[in-house]
């Protein structure tokens, strides 16, 4: 499930009442209301806020996981198996159309209590092994494994396959070297997974790139 442009409509006047059943610093509260309510410079003008956090700003994901706070307690509540990270969130049920009911209540939920709307594009009702969360997904063994989701190494490939065409002609060990920063941070996220086949089928394709590259230099048949 995911929430439909979740930092740029959050509800201030929703937001503010959850924080100040915890903050009792006025000045406080005073704050990040004027943190919230700050200007958006567009084409050199600057525009009133009047929903929304502003983007990349370091509070915004701290606001958000106050806000949504009373989502994870009402999935708690309904005993829901469920996890959640800022506005995208799976919730583990036992059937399809326990999924449709769900959905359909989180997201009356959602729109009565928090002023906040699901993204019917990106949220759906599917095995867990069909959907994938921050990357992940899971495998279709009855004891389910974490493993990286097919749609991630696609888009991981993507990256390689741009950086394998603007390294042409370039030196081999020098271009391996510019890659190691790319692939040493996509295998620590995917770090976590339990499956290692991806890796090493990755890891082959890799060579076979590399190769490609290295045949390209030899113009010739004969040398070839």
């Amino acid at each position: 499930m995911d929430l439909e442009k979740f930092f740029d409509r959050v509800n201030h006047d929703v937001l503010m009442a959850r924080l100040e059943r915890k903050v009792r610093d006025k000045r406080m509260l005073k704050l990040i209301r004027r943190y919230l309510e700050s200007g958006i410079m567009q084409n050199g003008l600057t525009e009133p806020r009047t929903e929304g956090t502003p983007q990349g700003g370091p509070l915004s994901p701290l606001l958000s996981n106050i806000l949504l706070d009373d989502l994870d307690k009402e999935l708690e509540g309904r005993g829901h198996a469920f996890c959640r990270y800022a506005d995208d969130c799976n919730i583990y049920v036992g059937s399809q159309r326990a999924g449709q009911r769900v959905l359909a209540s989180v997201s009356r939920f959602l729109k009565e209590s928090l002023r906040l709307k699901v993204n019917p594009a990106k949220s759906a009702v599917d095995r867990p092994w069909k959907r994938k969360f921050l990357g992940f997904s899971l495998t279709i063994e009855r004891l389910s494994r974490v493993r990286v989701a097919p749609q991630s190494v696609e888009r991981f490939k993507d990256k390689l396959r741009v950086q394998f065409r603007a390294g042409r002609g370039r030196n081999l060990r020098t271009f391996i070297e510019s890659l190691k920063p790319l692939l040493r941070g996509w295998a620590n996220y995917f770090s976590v997974a339990e499956t290692r086949n991806v890796f090493e089928e990755l890891d082959q394709w890799m060579r076979r790139k590399l190769r490609c590259m290295e045949w390209r230099k030899w113009k010739g048949r004969h040398t070839r």
